[in-house]
């Protein structure tokens, strides 16, 4: 299971590169053609806005996966450890709630996108918005894999230190470890 996740993080983080990186591309390519030649390529424009939306989305997953999303540490570290394990228990209920209407919502709206066609590329729109889809599930499946493990006790007190914001992540407390 961890090399699974291992393998699913370093394909988000490719995932990533390859989407800033072309996105950099696009737009360096498209000034540089502006200057020199009072002209652009306007399918690179569009498809810049659609990545930053990929990246954008796919970075919350990657966030979230790493526990960077705000919280209310203030709280939370006020709390012992029974009491932290019961609000991220909650945390991670709301947030798959959330996410669950992210994903009902983005689902619906599908099939109104899938018919529209972005202008200059012709791209269905829902590749561009049915990025809600893959986000949603992402951070569905993240929350449930970390809730069974607090449900179960395999949670580590290094990733309850993380929620009280004691530490950015599980992976500086390793390295104040050393």
């Amino acid at each position: 299971m961890k090399t699974a996740i291992k393998l699913f993080d370093r394909v988000l983080d490719g995932v990533l590169i390859l989407l800033i990186g072309g996105m950099a591309l696009m737009v360096f390519v498209n000034v540089v053609m502006r200057y020199a030649m009072n002209s652009g390529i306007p399918v690179t424009e569009e498809l810049s806005r659609f990545f930053f939306v990929w990246l954008t989305f796919i970075g919350a997953v990657v966030a979230h996966r790493h526990n960077l999303h705000m919280g209310m540490e203030t709280f939370v570290a006020m709390l012992g450890r029974k009491g932290r394990m019961l609000m991220m228990g909650l945390s991670d209920l709301m947030i798959i709630g959330c996410s669950g209407v992210l994903f009902v919502g983005t689902w619906k709206q599908l099939p109104i996108n899938n018919s529209m066609l972005a202008p200059v590329s012709g791209i269905p729109m829902s590749w561009v918005y049915g990025t809600g889809i893959f986000t949603a599930t992402c951070i569905i499946l993240i929350t449930l894999e970390r809730l069974v493990r607090l449900l179960t006790g395999k949670i580590t007190d290094a990733e309850i230190a993380a929620f009280a914001g004691e530490f950015h992540s599980v992976e500086e407390l390793a390295e104040r470890a050393v």
